[in-house]
């Protein structure tokens, strides 16, 4: 072991305080919203400040009134949906494309490298985007959440990086055997490139998990709104409808703190319970994607 410098043990002072720091920015406001989604309901209208404690009695009835509430449970159903098929056909697009772009000796190469980078930093914008989902008659389906977007340039980039850095002799040994590239890239490749592919997926989970502005853009049928946009209604409008279908007037002021915080869990734990799974792979995919060449 080499004897640590001062000024590296300053540095890792200065280190483990910053990630300490961000850490604590990052957990407070998901204990707070926890903490209050087992509070009180009656307690919590009279506290102000951070919750670090439940207040009154710990209690469940929050999660209760929220899964009895019909547009949040169809609303949950319609992001688990979007979320598994937008995460399936975006993976399995940036694997077709980014072996294309790790293939080598390929014809336009460069120039189709250079396309799929152009879109990093220039799109057609909000409007022509619009008009190209109506005219395509995408409107008010699934389909306009999961189509556009659902292949990202910079996860292409990221795979086709990791793709590249597969030994030649795998893919020629097996050229030799016969195999064509449909082959080599389900038996050889994938295979080898377990962890990158993790990486992506998580990648894409998140991002559909996480949108709502298409889904506000593209979505007016109520049946069809997505998680996100369901919570955004509670959250920022504290429409009655939206947040308990069969209460009268004198409690929805009463259940209404507790409902947000109750449905924001609701929407944050199945990627917090998906994460720990995943972790394993995520460094060492981004490391193995990050090295260019």
């Amino acid at each position: 072991m080499l004897k640590r410098t001062k000024g590296e043990k300053i540095f890792a002072i200065f280190n483990y305080t910053g990630m300490v720091l961000l850490s604590l920015i990052f957990l407070i406001p998901v204990w707070h919203v926890l903490m209050g989604s087992l509070s009180d309901p009656l307690k919590i209208s009279a506290h102000s400040g951070i919750i670090l404690y439940p207040l009154g009695d710990v209690t469940l009835g929050g999660y209760k009134l929220v899964m009895q509430n019909n547009s949040i449970v169809r609303s949950y159903a319609n992001t688990i949906l979007i979320v598994v098929s937008a995460t399936a056909l975006g993976t399995f697009l940036t694997i077709l494309a980014s072996y294309v772009m790790s293939v080598r000796g390929l014809y336009w190469k460069k120039p189709f490298n250079f396309l799929v980078t152009f879109t990093m930093i220039f799109n057609g914008g909000l409007i022509p985007t619009y008009m190209v989902v109506n005219r395509l008659n995408m409107l008010d389906t699934y389909w306009s959440l999961i189509i556009p977007g659902c292949c990202v340039a910079y996860n292409i980039i990221i795979m086709r990086t990791s793709f590249s850095q597969i030994p030649d002799a795998l893919s020629e040994a097996a050229t030799i055997d016969g195999a064509g590239h449909f082959r080599i890239l389900f038996q050889i490749v994938l295979p080898v490139s377990k962890a990158i592919i993790a990486v992506i997926i998580l990648f894409y989970a998140i991002q559909q998990w996480n949108a709502w502005f298409n889904a506000s853009i593209y979505i007016q049928n109520r049946n069809l709104y997505p998680l996100q946009l369901t919570l955004r209604e509670i959250v920022l409008q504290s429409s009655e409808n939206s947040i308990i279908a069969n209460a009268d007037g004198e409690t929805v002021d009463i259940y209404r703190p507790l409902i947000k915080y109750c449905s924001i869990m609701v929407s944050i734990i199945p990627m917090m319970v998906i994460y720990p799974f995943v972790q394993k792979y995520f460094v060492t995919g981004v490391m193995i994607g990050s090295v260019k060449g």
